[in-house]
């Protein structure tokens, strides 16, 4: 905590500290540090005695060929293209103005006090959210996109329920390394806090930044676990022909109407619609929302005519991009990606016993 004090440029009280704000920050960690815990022990418990790790827990050994994945991901992404665009945030954002007493709060783990009222009184709100936006969408949309497209690909090429189940062929190394990465990272103020946390922590977000984006990456690594069983009901339902338009639909839609609603409103938007979640501000604009929603409904139509399926699958394009775009707004800040592709994959199943 005191280290954060002097990162933030302050010898005297945290400025304006928002109790309730670092509780619920502090609350976040511990749960995800509790999950975490769990899963490892787990792993480690199914490596040990060699048991069935079941449906949930196929693919838990390690091999080479695992580990050399896992470090050349590590240093590319978590590392390197992590690196890239917190440096570009922090250009972008001295360029706006901000002094490096108000670069070392941003980039500091915000617990000991974080003044956002400071920072918007002295600087544009909106260049303010082009900023965190800039940075945090350039940072994941590279992996995030080359992932979904590749597995989309292999399904039309080979489809199969497991890959359509999209949790049942990751291995559970990868994921407790890459979310225990996040919890390590949570409190440094130096090199690695700036390398995880730097583009992904809004400065919009104030002390619930890094809480914001930990939650976000623990969800998804739970994610893969409720797609298990929502994948394999799919598979029971729909053709291995259709498969690969499914899981365009599911993922695409949503990654469409996130990327857009955010990007959209925050160049052009006025964020007057409340929500919550973990955020110190806690707002969004109609036009990011109308920009998801338009975004999501041209992707799944595409999606639909270049798969060739039938007209009764743009009702289907349609409803996922209005379940996408509710959902997006109003699921609590830090859970819409894991409410949003949950709710996509339920819609489809529905479709899929109602018609097919």
């Amino acid at each position: 905590m005191e280290m954060s004090r002097v990162a933030a440029g302050s010898t005297g009280p945290p400025p304006n500290a928002s109790q309730p704000h670092v509780r619920a920050a502090v609350t976040t960690y511990r749960l995800v540090f509790a999950y975490m815990s769990a899963m490892t022990l787990v792993w480690l418990f199914l490596n040990l005695t060699g048991a069935d790790g079941g449906v949930f827990f196929k693919n838990y050994g390690v091999t080479g060929e695992l580990i050399a994945g896992l470090v050349i991901g590590f240093l590319v992404f978590w590392i390197g293209w992590s690196w890239l665009f917190y440096r570009l945030k922090r250009r972008l954002l001295k360029r706006a103005g901000f002094d490096e007493r108000q670069l070392e709060m941003v980039f500091s783990n915000r617990l000991a006090g974080f003044d956002l009222q400071s920072l918007l009184s002295a600087h544009s709100e909106r260049k303010i959210r082009i900023i965190d936006m800039v940075a945090r969408r350039g940072r994941t949309i590279a992996a995030v996109f080359m992932g979904f497209y590749f597995t989309y690909k292999g399904l039309g090429e080979k489809p199969t329920a497991e890959s359509l189940a999209f949790g049942l062929e990751s291995n559970l190394l990868e994921g407790l390394v890459f979310a225990w990465w996040g919890v390590i990272t949570f409190h440094s103020n130096g090199t690695l806090g700036r390398i995880h946390y730097g583009a992904q922590a809004r400065v919009m977000d104030g002390v619930l930044g890094r809480a914001n984006a930990l939650c976000i990456g623990t969800l998804w690594h739970g994610f893969k676990f409720a797609m298990i069983p929502l994948g394999l009901a799919l598979a029971e339902v729909y053709p291995p022909t259709s498969y690969a338009t499914v899981f365009a639909l599911i993922w695409f839609s949503y990654m469409s109407c996130d990327f857009a609603s955010e990007i959209f409103g925050a160049l052009f938007g006025t964020q007057t619609i409340a929500v919550w979640g973990l955020g110190d501000v806690n707002r969004k604009s109609m036009l990011g929302t109308v920009a998801g929603f338009t975004a999501a409904l041209l992707v799944n139509g595409a999606i639909v005519f270049a798969n060739g399926q039938p007209a009764s699958w743009y009702g289907l394009a349609a409803t996922l991009a209005l379940t996408s775009t509710a959902l997006e707004l109003w699921s609590p800040r830090g859970t819409d990606d894991f409410t949003m592709a949950t709710g996509n994959a339920l819609v489809c199943w529905a479709f899929g016993v109602w018609l097919l």
